[in-house]
Parts: structure tokens; C-alpha cells; sequence
């Protein structure tokens, strides 16, 4: 059986304890809101900009935004 690495994110949780919606995350780092869906979804990778903007908004490292683990 093969190891499959999990990555998951953590920026709906953070967004979620500020109280922020998709929209005001989007407009503080300048996407769309549909971005901000992909990004909790997984749906596409974020530039390193975009992920460093939003670790800044929510005051934590790039490493906090995202889960790696073992399947």
C-alpha cells in the first residue's frame, strides 16, 4: 500500500476566528472571492505572495496556513 501525502488548509479556520467572510479576505489581498473558495477547496495552488499576504492578515506563519501529513 502506498503513502500518500495529505495537504490541507487551514485558511477557513483562521478566516472563520477573525470573523472574515470570503469576500473581505479576497478584497484585502486582491482575488476574487472565487479564489479564496479554490484555495480552501485545494482547488488550485496560490502564488507564495498570495499565501505570504494572507499568512500576514491572520498573523501566522506560511507553515500554519497548511496541514502535511501521511495518508
Amino acid at each position: 500500500m502506498a503513502n500518500h501525502t495529505i495537504i490541507d488548509t487551514t485558511i477557513h479556520v483562521y478566516r472563520a476566528k477573525k470573523r472574515m467572510t470570503q469576500k473581505e479576505l479576497a478584497d484585502r489581498v486582491g482575488v476574487s472571492r472565487i479564489t479564496i473558495i479554490n484555495l480552501e477547496r485545494l482547488k488550485n495552488t496560490p502564488s507564495l505572495l498570495l499565501v505570504y499576504d494572507i499568512a500576514n492578515i491572520f498573523e501566522v506563519s506560511v507553515e500554519d496556513l497548511f496541514i502535511f501529513g501521511q495518508r
